[in-house]
């Protein structure tokens, strides 16, 4: 089976599970194969959690959960050493990070305290317990939901850390035809502890490389450059994308191009991910009237193809 057809599988299948939500599902796939974390952002009750676990049931990866909540602490994610008895030592007992794919569940009700403790996971693929670095398992993958910052009992992510999620994504409510089938079909929890696995991980690894292989001609990166110049502008953002942050957009274009059968990057690609890939990286000026989303719209339309 070739790269398209195993996409193509791995999109028809979540979209049995989360109906009416191709432009997103394709997003957290694109997401996962540019090898990034995604950041999924909405009001309780619209799918977020189910859609997470859907994507580590589908990708073939190993899944843990972990309700944020006030009162964890770093170590709850991290794991602790515990003295045992017959062993006369001390052992290292791994927390839920350990896993391919880590769902942050509401990741902004938690302190920022615990949620800075995702921050070398993340970037590094690794943790540091007690002195020792213990690298996570590959890949890894951490799938953050959070409910909107004007909730009771939410705390903002930092700017550190939300630069660390490649995507953020809202899923929104369903159409009228989507919440029929929701509300006249079987849970969709229930249905996501049947999917199959669709790939496995030395798939999922090829589908990453040829990613990184796909195509990005001269004219398409002045493209982008010009993109990135225009957040620095400082017309439409208080500051610019960093050289990371560029490069993130870069991977997700790729992916995207992947995605569509191409082998390379059009400018299409780089517009049709470009909101969900730096829009949580930037704050508007102050008289923009718009939101992050659309203003990098707004800026879009303004920056003209080479």
């Amino acid at each position: 089976m070739d790269a398209q057809h195993k996409i193509n599988s791995l999109l028809d299948q979540l979209n049995t599970v989360i109906v009416g939500k191709k432009a997103q599902v394709q997003d957290c796939v694109a997401c996962l194969l540019a090898g990034g974390h995604l950041l999924i952002e909405d009001v309780p009750g619209v799918g977020k959690t189910t859609l997470a676990h859907a994507l580590s049931r589908t990708f073939g990866l190993q899944f843990s959960r972990v309700q944020f909540t006030a009162d964890l602490m770093p170590s709850d994610l991290t794991g602790v050493s515990v003295y045992e008895r017959g062993k006369e030592s001390f052992v290292f007992h791994p927390g839920p990070v350990f896993a391919q794919v880590l769902l942050a569940d509401e990741i902004n009700r938690a302190s920022p305290k615990t949620q800075s403790a995702l921050l070398e996971a993340m970037e590094e693929k690794q943790v540091s317990v007690e002195g020792a670095t213990r690298p996570l398992p590959h890949p890894f993958f951490v799938i953050a939901t959070q409910n909107p910052q004007d909730q009771l009992g939410t705390f903002a992510l930092p700017e550190s850390q939300l630069d660390r999620f490649l995507m953020r994504i809202s899923i929104g409510y369903p159409d009228r035809a989507a919440e029929r089938l929701l509300l006249a079909g079987s849970d969709r929890r229930d249905m996501v502890d049947t999917l199959p696995a669709l790939l496995t991980p030395h798939e999922l690894a090829e589908l990453q490389r040829q990613v990184l292989a796909v195509h990005t001609s001269d004219a398409l990166l002045n493209y982008v450059q010009d993109l990135v110049d225009a957040t620095r502008s400082g017309k439409w953002f208080l500051q610019g994308l960093s050289p990371r942050a560029g490069i993130a957009l870069m991977r997700a274009a790729k992916a995207q191009a992947l995605i569509s059968g191409r082998d390379y990057v059009a400018p299409d690609d780089v517009q049709a991910v470009l909101p969900q890939t730096i829009a949580h990286r930037l704050v508007p000026v102050g008289d923009a009237g718009r939101g992050a989303v659309e203003q990098v719209r707004a800026m879009v339309d303004a920056v003209a193809l080479a």
